[in-house]
């Protein structure tokens, strides 16, 4: 009996998502034994034009990890999506847009003049920046066209399932492939994690006050952060109680603060919203006096880059989506 194929791609993402598959360490080998991996490109030595050869279907399921940014990109997605029976946005990239879907509070150009023109340590006098064609003596180079909005997987492709993180932890990714090869899935459009908040597994959730307030907030090297007492207490806006759990409370336990890189419980539509919201509704609450507008306009001032915090994981799969784009 043949294996069931299986592929791996990597979209616009840091690369942490193929190395939480190679930490699958010995049960790597198991899942190689069991599929027939036809494409991984950052592993195996596959082509595009293997993946084209394949019946349409022929794939058992695709492991697609990052953000959609090139032309390349969408293309190879589309191809993916026709040749499999299944496709998992794997990671926080896939899923929300990631890190990488910072990059729509920016456009194309100001992101090209940014990184080839401005950066100090960029010695480009002659202020070149990258074509999408260029003609030179043996003949015409072409790069993929680098688009202007950074989009989810769903935004591109339809996707089955989703494994959320920045990466997924191991155990998650073996339980995702054993529920495919055994076929004891949930229904289709499924994120394989608890649909619970972070805050309700956190280790310190114990700690945290049955009536919460912040006075003042501290980014993490500010202070030196207690080990035993919740970070919201502490002043350090930590997104547990707007992120699924799932990760094993991974940040939790090395002394971090949750970024929030799992996504939202079921039903929340904004994960970004519904942090500023839970910050904003524990902001100055200690004592009967309420805070004078200058007060809280102060508390608020502290929050280093909002946008980036209650968005870092999330923009592009937000109601927001990007920056508004100038018509031209």
């Amino acid at each position: 009996m043949a294996k069931p194929k299986v592929a791996f791609y990597w979209c616009a993402s840091c690369g942490g998502c193929e190395e939480t598959v190679v930490d699958l360490n010995e049960d790597l080998l198991k899942v190689a034994e069991a599929v027939d991996i036809v494409l991984w490109p950052v592993a195996l030595d596959f082509k595009r034009k293997d993946v084209e050869a394949l019946s349409d279907g022929e794939i058992a399921v695709s492991f697609i990890n990052g953000a959609v940014r090139l032309e390349e990109q969408e293309e190879m997605v589309k191809l993916l999506r026709r040749k499999s029976g299944l496709v998992v946005a794997f990671g926080a990239c896939a899923h929300l847009g990631g890190i990488p879907g910072l990059g729509n509070f920016w456009t194309r150009d100001t992101i090209f003049q940014r990184v080839y023109k401005e950066v100090p340590t960029v010695e480009n006098p002659e202020g070149i920046i990258p074509q999408e064609k260029t003609t030179i003596n043996v003949g015409e180079l072409t790069l993929p066209e680098f688009y202007d909005t950074v989009k989810t997987l769903n935004q591109t492709i339809p996707v089955d399932y989703y494994l959320p993180g920045c990466p997924p932890p191991p155990d998650l990714v073996m339980n995702a492939v054993n529920a495919i090869l055994t076929g004891k899935l949930p229904g289709k459009g499924a994120v394989l994690a608890p649909d619970k908040a972070l805050c309700d597994t956190c280790p310190l959730n114990e700690t945290k006050p049955e009536k919460l307030s912040i006075n003042e907030i501290k980014r993490p090297w500010e202070i030196k952060i207690d080990p035993e007492k919740c970070f919201l207490e502490q002043g350090i806006i930590c997104l547990g109680p707007v992120t699924r759990s799932g990760c094993g409370e991974t940040c939790i336990k090395a002394n971090q603060a949750c970024r929030g890189c799992f996504g939202p419980t079921k039903g929340v539509v904004d994960q970004g919203a519904k942090g500023l919201s839970m910050i904003a509704s524990i902001l100055g609450l200690e004592g009967e006096e309420k805070m004078s507008e200058e007060d809280a306009q102060k508390l608020i001032n502290q929050i280093a880059d909002p946008a980036g915090t209650f968005y870092r994981f999330s923009l592009p799969a937000s109601l927001l989506k990007r920056k508004r784009m100038e018509v031209k």
